[in-house]
């Protein structure tokens, strides 16, 4: 696969903190997604490059960026505040910078749901859609669907790629959750994977056709329902 150039961009999310970004525009790009890390790891994690990379390979760009408490190596995640008002600047940024692309925004598992909420609190009207990978209904072994309760207020289309494994999410609490959402939600179950999309060593599926299989339902849903 060929690899675009990252452009490295800062994002100032208020007048005291500025943040790292990197965006990917391949040639005859037909939307962006604005991509949020997890709590544990940034934008240089290896699964957010390889995303970046295959979307590229797909046609979609991407803005992919720090929360402050990354850009800082810090291990606690900012408050929802400082959090959403990162969503919001990189949203703008992207805006920006692609101006004329269609925007998607979301993220890897913690990034995908500060997003959502952000977008629940006051809609981000540059956005189209929103795309989870893994979100994270509950933490493991404590089920409960109440983080779920701000996407009722989401009133754009939404996209779920769920690893059927995922045990931050399990499928009691979340069908019934993508039941109420309508038609504005889409789930994609990645059989096998675990939450961070990796599946059994000896399992059906390979991780290469799971990330396949995520990229394929990511894409037909962009043309779907955005582009």
């Amino acid at each position: 696969m060929t690899t675009i150039d990252s452009n490295p961009v800062q994002i100032s999310v208020n007048e005291t903190t500025v943040i790292s970004g990197l965006l990917v525009v391949p040639p005859a790009a037909k939307a962006c997604f604005v991509v949020a890390h997890g709590a544990g790891a940034g934008m240089l994690h290896p699964f957010m490059t390889s995303l970046a990379n295959d979307l590229a390979a797909r046609g979609i760009a991407t803005l992919r960026y720090q929360f402050p408490y990354m850009e800082k190596r810090g291990k606690r995640p900012d408050t929802p505040a400082v959090c959403h008002a990162t969503v919001r600047a990189a949203v703008a940024a992207a805006d920006e910078l692609t101006a004329s692309l269609p925007l998607i925004a979301g993220g890897k598992s913690f990034g995908g749901r500060m997003t959502s909420q952000a977008q629940a609190a006051s809609p981000l009207v540059q956005v189209r859609g929103l795309i989870f990978l893994g979100f994270p209904l509950h933490p493991p072994k404590q089920p409960s669907d109440a983080r779920g309760e701000h996407l009722s207020r989401v009133e754009i289309p939404m996209l779920f790629l769920q690893g059927a494994r995922d045990e931050f999410a399990e499928p009691a609490l979340l069908n019934p959750l993508i039941e109420r959402l309508g038609s504005r939600a889409t789930l994609c179950l990645l059989p096998g994977a675990d939450h961070s999309f990796h599946v059994p060593a000896r399992g059906a599926l390979t991780m290469s056709q799971i990330n396949g299989l995520m990229l394929e339902a990511l894409t037909a849903w962009v043309d779907a329902s955005i582009v």
